[in-house]
Order: C-alpha cells, then sequence, then structure tokens
C-alpha cells in the first residue's frame, strides 16, 4: 500500500462529520488538487467517547459511499503503542506508531557500542544536498543520540512488527511530536537511520518541530525559524531515502497541523520547491467546527453549547490535564459560565471562530473548548440528536473549514 503524495488527517471525534469532510476534498479536487483523506482517532479520543476503532472505519466507508468518492481513503490508528494497537488492526490501514514515551530510555552499552560503529563514516563533517552548513557529526555526539533514541525505535520495530504478523497491507508512520524537546534535522537523520536499520518501511515521519502547535490555533513561535527546519528535515528526508533505503515516498507528519494559518504559506512554497510530499493532521478542528455550527443555529444548539461549557468550566484541570503540552489556556481570560449565559448565537461565534482580526476572538476559550470534547460526549444522545437537527449548518462550516483554510493555503 503506498500512500500518495499530499494527504489529510481529517479525524472526527464524533464520527458524524465524514461526509462533509470528504466534500471538501472533493471540491479540491474539481480545483485540481488532489488531497487524500486519512480518517484519524487516537486510542485516547475512543477511550473518551466510548467508542471503537470500527467506528472510525464506518464513518470513512460510508462517506466514501455517499459521495461516490473513487480515489484512496484510510483509516488511522492515531498515537498507538504496544498497549493498544491490537485493538486498531482489524479496522485500520493507517498505523501511526507513537515512540514519544520511549525516547530518553538509556540503551546498552552494546546496543551504543554498535550503533556508533555502524555510523562511524559520517563521523566529521556531513554534507546534506541543499543544507547551507554541514553537520558536525562526532563520536560523542553519536554515543548521546543512541542513549537516547535507540530503545525507541526498538519500540517502534516491535510494534511494527506486531502489526505486520497479521498479515494485512499498511502505511506506517512514526510519530515523536509529543515531546518537550524537539528534534533537530541532524538527529532526524539518524532517527530515519536508526528505523531503516529496524526494517520498518515508514511513509511519512512526524517529528517535534520548534515552537508551539497548540490545539486548534495559530502556530506560536518564529516563523522563518520554523521554515528553515521544515526545510532541512525535507532535504533530510530526500538523503535518507537513498542512503538508508527507505520508500521514495517518504514525507513529513505535521501533527496538531489544524489553525497554523501563519506558517501554511512556507510549508506550501517549500513542498512545492522541493517537488516533496505531505501529510497534515487536522482532527481537532471539526469538533470546534461543530461547536460554532451549533451556536451559530441558536434555539436548542445554542443552549447546547452553553451547558457544555458551563460543565467543561468546573472541570477545567481535568480537562486539560492530557492535553498540557499543547494548550497554553489563561484561566483569568475564559469567560465566566454567568457570562456565557447572555451571549447571543454570534457573540458565541465570533469568541470561538478562528479570526484573528475579530476583536471579540478569544485564543484562551477557543483552546478551552477543543479538549472539553468529554463534556459533550457525557451529553450522550443529546448531543448526537442536535448534531442531526442542525447537521446542515454544521456541514457547512467543516467543509468550508477544512477546503477553504486548510486545503487550499497548504496545498493549492
Amino acid at each position: 500500500m503506498k500512500l500518495e503524495k499530499y494527504s489529510i488527517g481529517i479525524g472526527d471525534r464524533f464520527a458524524r462529520q465524514g461526509k462533509a469532510q470528504l466534500m471538501a476534498l472533493k471540491e479540491a479536487r474539481d480545483r485540481g488538487i488532489e488531497v487524500v483523506p486519512v480518517w484519524n482517532k487516537s486510542h485516547r479520543e475512543h477511550t473518551i467517547i466510548k467508542t471503537e476503532p470500527i467506528d472510525t472505519c464506518k464513518e470513512a466507508e460510508e462517506a466514501v459511499k455517499a459521495l461516490s468518492w473513487p480515489h484512496s481513503f484510510y483509516v488511522d490508528a492515531d498515537h498507538i503503542n504496544m498497549k493498544n494497537v491490537s485493538g486498531f488492526v482489524d479496522s485500520s490501514n493507517f498505523f501511526t506508531i507513537d515512540i514519544a514515551d520511549y525516547i530518553g530510555e538509556p540503551a546498552s552499552k552494546e546496543e551504543i557500542d554498535g550503533f556508533i560503529k555502524n555510523h562511524e563514516k559520517y563521523i566529521g563533517e556531513l554534507h546534506i544536498p541543499g543544507i547551507e552548513n554541514p553537520f558536525n557529526i562526532t563520536k560523542s555526539k553519536l554515543e548521546e543520540f543512541a542513549n537516547k533514541y535507540l530503545n525507541a525505535i526498538k519500540a517502534a520495530s516491535e510494534i511494527y512488527q506486531y502489526i505486520k504478523r497479521s498479515g494485512k497491507d499498511f502505511i506506517t508512520e512514526v510519530s515523536m511530536d509529543e515531546v518537550d524537546i524537539p528534534q533537530t534535522p541532524e538527529e532526524l537523520l539518524f532517527i530515519l537511520s536508526g528505523l531503516a536499520g529496524q526494517g520498518i518501511p515508514l511513509q511519512t515521519i512526524a517529528p517535534k518541530f520548534s515552537g508551539r502547535f497548540n490545539k486548534g490555533v495559530d502556530y506560536i513561535g518564529d516563523v522563518k525559524a520554523f521554515s528553515k527546519e521544515f526545510k532541512e528535515d525535507i532535504l533530510v528526508i530526500a538523503f535518507a531515502i537513498k542512503e538508508f533505503g527507505l520508500p521514495a515516498n517518504l514525507k513529513l507528519s505535521v501533527h496538531s497541523g489544524s489553525d497554523k494559518f501563519s506558517i501554511y504559506e512556507p510549508i506550501n512554497k517549500i513542498i512545492k520547491e522541493l517537488d516533496a510530499g505531505l501529510h497534515i493532521k487536522t482532527a481537532g478542528t471539526t469538533w470546534l467546527e461543530e461547536v460554532i455550527g451549533l451556536a451559530e443555529a441558536g434555539g436548542e444548539g445554542l443552549r447546547l453549547v452553553k451547558n457544555i461549557y458551563s460543565k467543561a468550566y468546573f472541570k477545567i484541570d481535568a480537562l486539560c490535564k492530557p492535553y498540557a503540552t499543547v494548550i497554553d489556556i489563561d484561566k483569568n481570560a475564559l469567560p465566566s459560565p454567568d457570562k456565557i449565559e447572555g451571549w447571543t448565537e454570534m457573540d458565541f461565534v465570533r469568541a470561538l471562530k478562528h479570526d484573528q482580526d475579530c476583536p471579540d476572538y478569544n485564543i484562551n476559550m477557543r483552546q478551552f473548548i477543543h479538549v472539553s470534547y468529554k463534556i459533550a460526549a457525557d451529553f450522550g444522545e443529546k448531543y448526537y440528536n442536535a448534531l442531526e437537527k442542525y447537521k446542515e449548518i454544521i456541514a457547512k462550516h467543516v467543509t468550508e473549514n477544512i477546503f477553504k483554510r486548510h486545503i487550499i493555503p497548504v496545498f493549492g
């Protein structure tokens, strides 16, 4: 199974917006932009919402059938590890193997010595085509790298081999974005070497980039520095494909990629300049568009989102804890439930919709709603009934958001 050049992760917390999401990709095709959908949902999200991996597969298949989509589509077991991979094997054909928890586990002296021996030829100045300054590789750097990453690479291999034993055809991604410190392009090179040495035919890799990739909001950091890092990572991948025999279609994956509007232009420019592929995950933005659609619908929809906000407000610490590394919320900047109660439809929409030119946009509220989907899940059928009742206005928001604000600036 070979992943196409451009792909987009369109996860859906509640598995109700598959057709609206796919419509965005269909509109892109009409404009000559060929992007394939990857429906992704993590074990954490399934656990919170009390769904199963098969539900994501059903949503994807129903959307493909309803829209007569003749192209490829994929179902991603997102951020899996050995503890939870078994539940995804039957219903997924794309596996994001998350090695973040294993990074930093010390390797044995024998393993470290073996790694250094296998990479001695790179000691000195290593020139990567397209990168201005050579990498200065030393024995101590290789030792430090091996001690930090070898166990993570071994863990990726164990998970990959477990999936492979199922006999199915699948796409492999390796992710390490949910850590505190970004990987440098130099580190990425040797991570790719290690994964290739384990025989993992990975087609996408998701490093942690510099800057903040907070959930549902714009990139926070030095855009120029990010652009340099992003380009060098792509050039490292191109070198690694030839040097280590990795799949020719191996490409970068950008996690928490939704709403990172300030870096979309340089991403677009760089992938076009280097003729490189890209996978970008935009899962959480669909849930936010559901909330916006319900608020704009007014009536029962607006009352429901106000109730969700109020209940979430008093559980903020528990809701934020699983996402602590990817949110920055100033609690004092969140409106109180009493204030929210007096809001009109458009008051709620203006605060939540990602329009940085709007004076009422609240970056803290947007991040907070992003991590509060558990409260909507607790409403059960009441929430699902609202999604059905207001499905047309919600679908309009979902489709326009993915098509106009994500696909066009990233891939167009």
